[in-house]
């Protein structure tokens, strides 16, 4: 067995991508025609007499789910855009949003403490 770490590509894949925007996107369309009232028998019947007014459940839950997935992709790709390939494979040893320590700092970040003999 080796300890291979995974590569980007394998951590990244598309098609998962892709599974998980159809996931939100049919999650929105079902409740939205749950909502909507699509399953139940006014509507139906409102809607084969030619009696209901403005968008179907059903166009209205189309409509939603796609928008839903394109969103939920655009919003997906752009968080991978801000991944470094090259900080993948890195250990993260500390926290990623304080100032890169400073040698010549001489402030002890852990207690605040000036380092400096007086």
């Amino acid at each position: 067995m080796s300890d291979d770490k995974p590569t980007r590509r394998d951590i990244l894949r598309p098609l998962h991508l892709l599974g998980i925007a159809l996931a939100c996107g049919v999650f929105a369309m079902v409740v939205t025609f749950i909502t909507t009232g699509a399953f139940t028998a006014r509507v139906n019947i409102a809607i084969s007499q030619g009696t209901y007014d403005g968008l179907t459940p059903i166009a209205l839950g189309l409509v939603v789910g796609g928008g839903a997935f394109i969103a939920t992709l655009l919003i997906l790709a752009m968080l991978i855009l801000a991944v470094d390939p090259a900080d993948v494979t890195k250990t993260v040893d500390r926290p990623v949003l304080y100032d890169e320590e400073d040698p010549a700092d001489p402030v002890d970040p852990e207690t605040g403490d000036d380092k400096r003999e007086e």
